[in-house]
């Protein structure tokens, strides 16, 4: 297999009709670190809407337990793209998001806005830092496979097209981004958390290198000083190298999952997909309210691939490390 083979699969396949066949080529074995890290800064930059901030700091889950927030949003999300939304797994993943969403007042706004952070945020990483381009085909797919995730998590009003997500994105963060303390508490506390995944001398390089990827309107909301010139410019030049590097590797030969990163610590002996998350109290036998078919009893865990029975790579991260 060639470097560009899987961009010309991708071409000759349907974004409607195979949407979800394409976002997996795309998240699994074309770009699975950059999507990582995009899909992280999507869900960062939720925090500058104070509505958002304010709701995340007061569940307290950021500051007391910020390693399991993030395990649970990441393999939750994950299980759809790894087993599909007709799956067991996919079912019961979007049947504990909507619980854990329905157990707080959210408006259907700032779920939409949160939508279109998975859809453009991505893009523009990939675009910036990948070892190429998303293709038209690729973004359509993208656009699609979120609007169908929406659906199911019952959001109302979901944008058609990339270019409509896009369009909702930039509207809502103009007229919504703005100081809250408890969004800035957030955003401090997942700082702390990703700094907190190398070795601690790292620390203060690993937030420094965080806050250089942050654009203006970001740091404007949460009161951060701006980085200096040659930081911003160092930390984005050393990404677009890595892409240029990975552009040279052969291609990924099986597909890498968030369940494999190294960035999820949470569950060394595996996981429950109908366990993650949290369970407000009275709210452990809550009823999803979007129907998905079928109740889902999966006991699916990270120890196993549904589609295969085999088991993961037991080092986490797949064959190819810098990927």
């Amino acid at each position: 297999m060639k470097r560009y083979d899987r961009l010309r699969e991708i071409r000759r396949l349907d974004p409607e009709r195979d949407f979800l066949r394409i976002y997996r080529i795309t998240a699994t074995l074309e770009f699975p670190w950059d999507i990582t890290r995009a899909l992280e800064l999507a869900l960062y930059r939720t925090y500058a809407v104070p509505s958002i901030g304010r709701l995340l700091a007061g569940t307290g889950e950021f500051s007391g337990r910020p390693q399991k927030r993030y395990d649970d949003t990441a393999l939750l999300l994950d299980t759809v793209v790894e087993h599909g939304f007709d799956s067991e797994s996919g079912r019961t993943a979007i049947r504990r998001i909507n619980q854990m969403h329905r157990s707080y007042d959210i408006s259907n706004d700032d779920m939409r806005y949160v939508l279109c952070t998975f859809v453009v945020v991505p893009r523009r990483w990939v675009d910036a830092y990948g070892w190429r381009r998303l293709s038209g085909h690729e973004r359509h797919a993208i656009a699609v496979y979120y609007r169908t995730l929406g659906k199911h998590m019952g959001i109302q009003d979901i944008p058609g097209s990339y270019d409509e997500f896009e369009r909702c994105l930039e509207e809502y963060e103009a007229e919504h981004f703005g100081w809250d303390e408890g969004g800035r508490r957030v955003s401090d506390a997942t700082l702390d958390l990703m700094a907190s995944w190398y070795p601690r001398p790292l620390a203060p390089l690993v937030r420094g290198a965080s806050m250089a990827l942050l654009d203006d309107s970001l740091l404007r909301a949460f009161r951060y000083e701006r980085p200096h010139p040659a930081t911003r410019a160092l930390v984005r030049g050393a990404l677009r190298a890595r892409g240029r590097a990975v552009r040279l590797l052969p291609p990924r030969r099986t597909p890498h999952y968030v369940r494999q990163n190294p960035e999820i610590k949470g569950y060394p002996d595996g996981y429950v997909v109908a366990e993650l998350g949290t369970f407000p109290v009275g709210r452990r036998g809550a009823v999803c309210p979007v129907p998905h078919g079928r109740p889902a009893t999966d006991p699916a865990t990270a120890g196993t691939d549904e589609a295969s029975g085999a088991a993961p790579d037991p080092a986490g991260r797949g064959s190819d490390a810098a990927e």
